[in-house]
């Protein structure tokens, strides 16, 4: 029964809600926090911005090159992540091979060249070129830093970590919105070169001088960490090499052959609804921003951009934190979709265009938000290789939803004339989020179980 002492492997309750431990383990942890997640949150300000600069060039990127919405559909995300899926789960298995300071720096040098040489594209065929290569540079960033943070933080302290080292994504799409928009506005013909051309030549740039500073600045393990005493270092190493032995126990997902496991198959479900949801929303926004705000110019829609993402930032510490606290993961994934859904649907319906930027509010931070309970609850299930593969398929398939988003979301703009419909279908696709989070059912007495929709127990 809930509540009764259990003998043998954590449970997830505990793993999740275990007594907040004495001063100097909440001091490592602390070092840890501070030394490890700023650093990240600076690498992932620079991928969100090479990633979605693109939604900010197409404003007169598209006209200059003479290209249609359907190439920019296509190219945008298609594209893009057919180059990202196919090297996903190598490159995450190739990080944990070799470490992720030099894989991570690796990858970031290489995406940041692509993005920069974008600047050089001259019609169709070269965006789709340049799009796919982008894809295969960055695959396994994403996936390789949650697999990172679940070697450095406790179960109990992830999805705030994981939380605030996201909170990049919607930073990053906030101030580089600004950015973006203004040199469109303002640096168009300087040099000869279109203000989408310095666009990514500026935004492009910072990923290469990150990641060589990756390479001098990241330990791999705990047990290599200079900058902890050894006493730091024994407790944290003898602590997660503890939380991994008793997911072992509890799950046995630890090895490869755990991603044939029906449980991702529920992970995978859940992940592309948020996938396809906070893919439409970076690429579409500014977009649906410009057609409501009528009149307004790109640098004004850039500082427009700065509400939905600041407001979303602040939502992702507070929700991580309060899941933090009280060890649950499910209720808060299902509340942060049925609050997108609702902003979607309201999205496309209000007819105020400060109503319509207050639903596209509501919608990015409940998605966004979803994001690090997401990572917490899955990596609370795998270990070793598991975790290592697992990690990598679900953020595959998963993205499989990002990659059709932005054709999708040209083809209802294309037949329908605006993207309304998107934005309903969208907040459905947000509303069945909310039913997958609550089939992934947890036995806080001693393991989880799959989802009820498979009916079985992982261990007894």
């Amino acid at each position: 029964m809930p509540g009764d002492a259990v003998e043998g492997p954590l449970s997830e309750r505990e793993i999740d809600r275990p007594d907040r431990g004495d001063p100097s383990e909440r001091a490592v942890l602390r070092k840890v926090f501070r030394r490890l997640v700023p650093f990240l949150f600076l690498l992932y300000v620079a991928n969100i911005l090479d990633r979605n600069n693109i939604s900010f060039a197409r404003l007169t990127m598209l006209a200059d090159l003479g290209l249609d919405e359907s190439v920019y559909g296509w190219g945008a995300t298609f594209c893009f992540y057919l180059g990202y899926l196919a090297f996903e789960v190598p490159s995450n298995l190739i990080l944990h091979r070799v470490g992720a300071r030099l894989w991570i720096g690796r990858i970031m040098i290489t995406w940041g060249l692509v993005s920069t040489y974008t600047m050089f594209v001259r019609d169709a065929r070269d965006f789709y070129i340049v799009r796919i290569l982008l894809g295969v540079a960055e695959a396994g960033f994403f996936p390789g830093i949650v697999l990172y943070l679940s070697y450095w933080f406790p179960t109990r302290e992830r999805a705030r970590a994981v939380a605030c080292f996201m909170m990049a994504s919607p930073l990053s799409s906030a101030f580089g919105g600004v950015v973006s928009g203004w040199l469109l506005d303002h640096a168009d013909g300087a040099a000869g070169l279109k203000g989408w051309q310095w666009l990514f030549l500026i935004e492009g740039l910072p990923a290469v001088i990150l990641g060589i500073a990756t390479w001098f600045y990241l330990t791999d393990r705990p047990a290599a960490a200079g900058w902890l005493s050894p006493d730091e270092r024994d407790w944290l190493d003898q602590r997660m090499a503890r939380e991994d032995r008793d997911r072992v126990a509890s799950h046995g997902l630890d090895r490869l052959q755990a991603l044939g496991h029906p449980l991702m198959v529920l992970f995978i479900l859940l992940y592309f609804t948020i996938a396809l949801g906070t893919n439409s929303f970076g690429f579409y926004a500014p977009k649906i921003l410009k057609g409501t705000f009528t009149g307004w110019s790109t640098q004004q829609i850039g500082y427009l951009y700065l509400v939905p993402n600041l407001t979303t930032a602040i939502a992702m510490y507070l929700v991580g934190r309060h899941s933090d606290a009280t060890g649950e993961r499910r209720w808060h994934i299902a509340g942060c979709a049925l609050i997108a859904a609702i902003g979607w649907w309201l999205s496309a319906t209000v007819q105020s265009p400060w109503l319509a930027l207050l639903a596209l509010t509501m919608a990015s931070a409940g998605m966004i938000s979803m994001i690090g309970l997401f990572w917490s609850l899955a990596t609370s299930y795998l270990s070793g290789l598991g975790a290592v593969g697992g990690i990598a398929l679900i953020n595959t398939i998963a993205n499989t939803g990002g990659a059709f988003s932005s054709p999708l979301m040209s083809y209802i703009k294309k037949t329908t004339g605006s993207f309304a419909a998107g934005q309903v279908l969208l907040g459905v696709v947000m509303l069945a989020g909310a039913g997958i989070a609550l089939a992934i059912r947890h036995d806080h007495d001693r393991s989880a179980a799959v989802g009820t929709a498979f009916g079985s127990p992982l261990s007894d």
